[in-house]
């Protein structure tokens, strides 16, 4: 019994071994690689543009025609007032439910840059940060997608990563998903004549 537990041990140790060695690898020797991830991007402003190069944040999906905002927005006079929108946004008005109670247009979309989102405490982002909008009333899930486990990820665990943003899969002004029918079961082999 004794020679066996010996034996597995032996058997795992060179793995373990290669495991120590590419985590030290990793850490201390050869060039180090920045690491990519949307949790930098809140370190330094002024480095954000450029983090988020690295982290290869999509631009959101944009309705053809309606960005950047300025070109119609140049010539309007902002108005702050909450009301049901006409006209160029009478679509977004229609089917906004994004806690539509206590939520307007200039919550999330500062009303004299018409071409950057606004935090709750004023500050100006771009489009390609909003998940920071988002998280600040959805800390949990915007914790969930720093770390991968809320959203899409692709790229290499050592390089270079792609991150989807928050709006690549739920619409900002209705995000929650519409109910989906489910699919019928498989035909099992058996079932078949």
């Amino acid at each position: 019994m004794k020679d066996k537990h010996y034996r597995r041990i032996l058997f795992q140790l060179p793995f373990v071994a290669l495991l120590l060695f590419l985590l030290c690898y990793c850490n201390q020797g050869g060039k180090k690689e920045p690491t990519n991830s949307p949790e930098q991007s809140d370190s330094v402003s002024t480095k954000q543009s450029a983090l988020s190069a690295e982290n290869a944040i999509e631009l959101p999906p944009f309705t053809d025609g309606i960005f950047p905002c300025s070109e119609c927005h140049a010539d309007l006079v902002p108005n702050p007032t909450k009301r049901d929108l006409v006209d160029m946004h009478d679509d977004i008005s229609a089917m906004f439910d994004h806690d539509k109670e206590n939520r307007w247009c200039t919550d999330c979309h500062d009303l004299q840059y018409r071409d950057s989102l606004k935090l709750a405490s004023g500050k100006l982002l771009d489009f390609k940060e909003s998940y920071k909008l988002c998280g600040q009333c959805h800390g949990e899930k915007l914790r969930d997608w720093k770390v991968g486990v809320h959203g899409k990820r692709t790229g290499f665990w050592n390089g270079k990563k792609e991150y989807l943003l928050c709006v690549h899969c739920h619409n900002p002004h209705t995000p929650k998903f519409k109910q989906l029918t489910p699919e019928p079961p498989p035909i099992r082999q058996e079932d078949i004549n």
